[in-house]
């Protein structure tokens, strides 16, 4: 009986970290490793894991059944994927026992690394005023790129709060962006509207998700790699089509 406790205590450890480095951003193949590194730490050589970026299955050679967690929100928090690294590296070298690292784990699932909304907008905003600047867009344009970024950002976060439909969040934030930028040549506040909407929309670009496809794939992993990379290709559709409707709304 203690045996099978304990190999069900292993596999709960296990899926809850690949839970949490899912749900984080983390590719499917290092979800992977560290699961079978979990239970291997813990006596389950012959351990199996399955990762796609909504489903987790993972199984063991023993009498225990395959085990399944559906994942139905993902974010980028990068903090959360270290903190689970580092909770799998202790338990590889023996310094944590399955309770202690369970109860680190989920203090590491319920903790909050994400900056204020504030802080966040500031930054997005700061980001697209530099990035106006890095294509070779004008100085009179940088306010213009700012303004536009941090409300582009605010938009995104707000009305993907209200309808959980990432496709029409982003849209809405780059429409938003696009007749901002709009706004500001018609005044006079601004001069390059390709650079002031090309800035602004990029804390909108999914680069993580972008880089993680690509890594997949190179690692073996089509399934996720392609449902990533198909996810990028939506967002960035999304961001195209909102600049393009901003645009026919003002011819």
């Amino acid at each position: 009986m203690e045996q099978k406790t304990s190999i069900y205590e292993t596999i709960e450890l296990c899926l809850l970290a690949g839970k949490i480095m899912l749900q984080s951003g983390a590719e499917t193949y290092r979800v992977e490793d560290t699961m079978v590194r979990i239970a291997t730490a813990f006596g389950l050589t012959e351990s199996h894991s399955y990762v796609t970026p909504t489903v987790i299955m993972f199984s063991t050679s023993g009498e225990q059944p395959a085990k399944l967690i559906r994942i139905e929100e993902r974010t980028t928090d990068l903090n959360k994927i270290a903190e689970v690294n580092a909770i799998s590296r202790q338990i590889a070298s023996g310094e944590l026992s399955a309770r202690d690292a369970k109860a680190l784990l989920l203090k590491a699932e319920s903790a909050s690394f994400d900056y204020k909304l504030p802080v966040q907008i500031l930054a997005a905003a700061l980001t697209s005023a530099c990035f106006l600047i890095m294509f070779g867009g004008s100085w009179p344009d940088f306010p213009a790129a700012f303004i536009a970024g941090g409300a582009g950002l605010a938009a995104s976060v707000w009305l993907h709060r209200i309808v959980q439909v990432k496709f029409f969040a982003e849209f809405s934030a780059a429409l938003l962006v696009g007749l901002l930028a709009l706004l500001f040549i018609w005044a006079g506040f601004g001069h390059e509207f390709d650079r002031i909407a090309v800035g602004s929309v990029m804390p909108l670009v999914p680069g993580l998700l972008i880089t993680n496809a690509i890594r997949d794939l190179m690692a073996g992993h089509l399934v996720s790699g392609i449902s990533k990379g198909a996810d990028a290709c939506l967002t960035a559709f999304a961001i195209g089509a909102g600049i393009a409707v901003a645009l026919i709304f003002f011819h």
